[in-house]
């Protein structure tokens, strides 16, 4: 009878050595999977990933919405298919932004996603100035157009169009002109 009784139990397990960070991921699931009774698949390698499929946020109208941000301007951006026509609070884009060069900043994530004039761009900006709002609906429409199509987040973010430029004036320091300009100095 007393061999019955340890057929039944389990045997006492052996202390793993761990030598690396691949190690332990290991052996943190093998035992998750052994107390919640789960089969959790063990990865011994620390390079292989699991491809996520991430869904498009669009709402009941169809458009995708991001706020971006540059300087001090904020901007609220709502993209959907269309035949590239570009709104910005309630203007026409060759209105509101007259200089082509601050047309051409807005045009650059179409332009690195290969959709250009396939989408319409409906926003709004407040705060900063003229360039700082070109560069908010920029940020603003890069984020937009990943939410419509998650597979385009490769190229926009080689080209660098997700990162919020956090480059700000720098601010006036007292016994200064300007930030670092001093006054003008008189000998006499």
């Amino acid at each position: 009878m007393a061999d019955e009784n340890n057929e039944n139990e389990t045997p006492a397990r052996q202390p793993e050595t761990i030598r690396d960070l691949a190690d332990l991921g290991a052996a943190t699931q093998a035992a998750a999977a052994q107390a919640g009774g789960v089969a959790v698949p063990v990865t011994t390698g620390v390079a292989e990933t699991v491809a996520t499929e991430v869904a498009p946020s669009i709402d009941a109208q169809g458009r995708s919405y991001a706020t971006g941000k540059r300087k001090n301007a904020i901007a609220r951006v709502w993209i959907k298919p269309g035949s590239g026509r570009v709104n910005v609070n309630g203007r026409d884009i060759e209105v509101y932004f007259a200089r082509p060069v601050l047309r051409m900043l807005l045009n650059q994530p179409f332009q690195a996603a290969n959709r250009d004039q396939q989408y319409d761009v409906m926003c709004t900006v407040k705060g900063g100035g003229l360039s700082g709002q070109a560069g908010a609906v920029r940020h603003g429409i890069s984020k937009a157009l990943i939410r419509f199509e998650p597979a385009l987040r490769t190229a926009l973010k080689s080209g660098g169009f997700l990162t919020r430029d956090s480059r700000v004036v720098e601010r006036k320091k007292y016994g200064r002109a300007k930030a670092r300009r001093s006054f003008q100095f008189s000998k006499r």
